[in-house]
């Protein structure tokens, strides 16, 4: 027995190592087995780093946003990417009725979006806390020393000559230029109309009016024919590139790259009508555009800011210009059409006050004398703008924290974007915002006119638009003569009221019109 209980509990004899590893190093392991650990490393660990990445991603998000009203959580890296391809104003209604403001995050972009006047008038006047950036891709279409990005002294010294070319003196050289081109453009529509009676959209026949009445009053015929037609050709290139959002590399076949090879063109014509607008003056020449105007005051004995503005500077601010003109402006010129065709009481007035001014001659050139005369046709230029405004919002770049509010800083670096429309629409001091009423800027007491800070169109602060009486004395020329030399009718669709945002607001379905000739009085 006692043998028996030592058998089972004797200690066990280990293998010995030998032995061991004989035996196993004899077992082969499949390649494969190896290749696809390796590969598993390599998936979990790149698993691992864009998870970890995208948490940053929201963490950093949400720790900017704070409690501003926006969605809790962003899109993975495009954040709201695809809505802003393609905005909308019931989209931005949306988000500006969130709250005086909200945030949103585009490729990583945070931006804070202002609703209210205060906040939007805050950002437009605070220079040490923010610059105007336009869109993202602004600096490299309209390049990085272009006089609108610029701040502080640099910017100073480029108004004070900049403020020259939109005195009284010089709108009354460029008056003429305007109604003749006009004049020109309404005989080609009527051709046109004849040829054709069925309803046309206007959206592009007037931003072509836009470009070429703008570029023979800032440049003269300093630029031929072919060239002024390749530059309005082309610059719906930049148009288009200048939306809030757009692929943001310059990469062949996108617009960002076809905008750049437009502006390429255009300066290129810009910085030889500035050269030839130098000899003019230097020949004795009397100004006859703006580059000449500009030369003319650089000369001026009580002009003491920089005169040492070289042909592709002074290029550049004619680019600029363009832009303004060419979107903006033609953005207000199709909503006065637009607007008098839908409110034939509103024409029959304006008519009525043209042929009183004009004395019946429809042929009389337009002057500033008669425009001084013409009180309803301005009301409705600016209440027209009011309603429809060209431009609803300009983004801001914050150049260090900015304490906007009591209990907000939008972080440095950040898009910071002021909106207008809510201000224009502020039904306390609008009432029926929605409306268009031209007499209630013929009431010096009424609330729209006691109210100044709300009429954000042109902006505010250091950077308000420098051309507010060229823009509106060039739509309500337009308009004007129109009104006494054609005959329009709208022809209203589904998207007549819907709003297309191409850098500027238009008609969706690009304002379709037909026009006649209309019975001198």
């Amino acid at each position: 027995m006692a043998s028996f209980i030592r058998q089972f509990t004797s200690p066990a004899v280990p293998p010995t190592a030998s032995s061991t590893s004989n035996s196993f190093v004899d077992i082969p392991i499949p390649s494969f087995i190896i290749s696809n650990s390796k590969s598993a490393t390599w998936l979990y660990t790149t698993i691992a780093i864009v998870g970890a990445l995208l948490v940053l991603e929201q963490s950093v998000y949400r720790s900017k946003k704070k409690h501003l009203p926006g969605d809790s959580w962003t899109i993975p890296i495009i954040g709201k990417f695809a809505d802003s391809m393609k905005p909308t104003m019931e989209g931005y209604m949306r988000q500006w009725n969130s709250g005086a403001l909200s945030a949103i995050s585009v490729f990583n972009i945070f931006i804070v979006m202002a609703s209210s006047n205060e906040y939007s008038r805050k950002i437009l006047n605070s220079p040490t806390h923010a610059e105007p950036c336009l869109v993202h891709s602004a600096k490299q279409i309209l390049m990085p020393d272009n006089w609108v990005f610029l701040t502080g002294k640099s910017h100073v010294e480029y108004r004070k000559i900049l403020n020259t070319l939109f005195t009284r003196k010089a709108l009354s050289i460029y008056i003429g230029i305007q109604d003749a081109i006009a004049r020109q453009h309404f005989s080609q529509w009527l051709a046109d109309a004849q040829k054709d009676p069925s309803p046309q959209a206007i959206m592009m026949t007037a931003r072509n009016l836009n470009m070429i009445t703008s570029l023979r009053v800032f440049c003269g015929n300093h630029i031929p024919e072919h060239g002024a037609i390749e530059i309005s050709e082309k610059y719906w290139d930049i148009t288009q590139a200048l939306e809030l959002v757009n692929f943001p590399l310059a990469i062949p076949g996108t617009k960002v790259y076809r905008a750049i090879q437009a502006r390429k063109v255009a300066i290129k014509w810009l910085e030889l009508a500035a050269s030839k607008a130098k000899t003019a003056i230097a020949d004795g020449c009397e100004p006859e555009c703006m580059l000449e105007e500009w030369v003319k005051e650089l000369e001026a004995p009580g002009y003491k800011g920089r005169k040492d503005f070289t042909d592709r500077e002074m290029a550049m601010v004619v680019f600029s210009f363009l832009f303004a003109s060419q979107d903006a402006m033609s953005s207000g010129l199709i909503y006065g059409f637009q607007h008098l065709a839908d409110h034939p009481d509103i024409l029959a007035k304006i008519r009525e006050e043209q042929y009183r001014v004009r004395a019946g001659d429809v042929e009389k050139p337009i002057t500033l004398e008669m425009l001084d005369q013409m009180p309803y046709l301005k009301a409705f230029v600016k209440e027209s703008m009011r309603v429809k405004p060209p431009v609803t919002m300009v983004p801001y770049r914050t150049t260090k924290a900015f304490p906007i509010s009591n209990d907000y800083t939008v972080p440095a670096n950040s898009m910071v974007i002021p909106s207008f429309y809510n201000s224009l629409h502020d039904p306390s001091v609008f009432p029926d915002h929605d409306e268009l009423i031209p007499d209630r800027w013929l009431d010096p007491n009424s609330s729209a006119n006691t109210n100044p800070r709300n009429y954000l169109v042109f902006g505010s602060g250091p950077h308000k638009c420098v051309g507010i009486e060229y823009a509106t004395m060039n739509i309500g020329l337009v308009l004007a003569t129109a009104s006494v030399l054609m005959d329009w009718e709208h022809h209203i669709t589904p998207e007549s009221d819907r709003v297309q945002i191409i850098a500027t607001l238009f008609p969706k379905d690009g304002c379709l019109m037909k026009f006649a000739p209309r019975p001198r009085p």
